[in-house]
């Protein structure tokens, strides 16, 4: 299975089950959409901001479908003004590079520096979708195994409204 050897036993270990989907490299929405055709998951988009100062770190995950401002989102968060984390600070706090943002990385947070903001609209879904720290592959899970996820390695989390507000 493509993907980080370490989360798929941090998956076993939670009893976490996961639907495993193969596909040629996937960096963008627009050309993961086109794998994804005829699973029952919500697929998501994964963003990785910083603060201003550079000392805080945020990944917001939100229906692939919903419309991005990044203006609107630093309204919405109150964490002042962001920008998208380089290369560099992705690899560092999540251990993927850009076009492989997942909650999963969270397995290379090992001090928790990553606040997670998860839109409410998500709540929805019974199941959700990632890469697997590697944009060749997906896996779809159960929402609230995700929330489970993000508990167990300790990142703090909250829900917010995003989806209607950047209509």
């Amino acid at each position: 299975m493509n993907g980080n050897p370490k989360l798929y036993e941090l998956l076993k270990e939670l009893n976490i089950q996961f639907e495993y989907l193969e596909h040629p490299e996937a960096p963008t929405i627009e050309i993961a959409k086109q794998y994804w055709q005829g699973h029952d998951a919500t697929h998501c988009k994964n963003l990785f901001f910083r603060n201003h100062k550079g000392n805080k770190h945020y990944l917001v995950l939100l229906n692939c479908d919903a419309n991005m401002d990044i203006h609107k989102i630093e309204k919405l968060l109150k964490q002042g003004k962001l920008s998208f984390a380089s290369p560099e600070r992705l690899m560092r706090h999540l251990g993927v590079t850009p076009g492989s943002v997942t909650p999963f990385g969270l397995i290379n947070d090992t001090e928790q520096q990553v606040h997670i903001f998860i839109d409410e609209t998500l709540t929805k879904s019974e199941k959700v979708s990632f890469h697997p720290c590697i944009n060749t592959a997906s896996l779809i899970i159960k929402r609230e195994d995700l929330i489970r996820f993000i508990e167990a390695r300790g990142n703090s989390y909250d829900w917010i409204s995003l989806y209607d507000e950047l209509e």
